[in-house]
C-alpha cells in the first residue's frame, strides 16, 4: 500500500533552515508528481510547494518563492523540501502527498515551529 513517512521537522529560530524528508514507499515513486502541503491548526491544508514526476518541474505558493526549494529522488524515493529563511508563521505540520488514481494519500506530517 502507499506509505509516505515525513521527517525532519522540529523547533527552530526565525531566519534559520530547516530541511524536510519523505520517504515514499508501495507505489511507482518516479512515475509521479509529488507535493508539499501544510496545515495550520484551524486553517485549511494548503499546497505549498509541488514537483513533477521527473523533477524537472515545480510549482511553488507565493510565500515559499525564494526561500523553499523541493526536490525529488527517483532512486532513493525520497522528496525534500528545504526551508530557508523561515518565518514565524511558516509554523504548521508539514506532510508529503501523491495522488494516485485522483485520490490524495498524506503521511503522518511532520511539525515544524519557528519560535524565538
Amino acid at each position: 500500500q502507499v506509505q509516505l513517512v515525513e521527517s525532519g521537522g522540529g523547533l527552530v529560530q526565525p531566519g534559520k533552515s530547516l530541511r524536510l524528508s519523505c520517504a515514499a514507499s508501495g507505489f511507482n515513486f518516479s512515475a509521479y508528481g509529488m507535493t508539499w502541503d501544510r496545515q495550520v491548526p484551524g486553517q485549511e491544508r494548503e499546497a505549498v510547494a509541488v514537483i513533477s514526476s521527473g523533477g524537472g518541474g515545480a510549482w511553488y505558493r507565493d510565500y515559499a518563492k525564494g526561500r523553499f526549494t523541493i526536490s525529488k529522488d527517483n532512486r532513493k524515493n525520497t522528496v525534500d523540501l528545504e526551508m530557508n529563511s523561515l518565518k514565524p508563521e511558516d509554523t504548521a505540520v508539514y506532510y508529503c502527498k501523491v495522488i494516485i488514481a485522483g485520490r490524495s494519500y498524506w503521511g503522518q506530517g511532520t511539525q515544524v515551529t519557528v519560535a524565538s
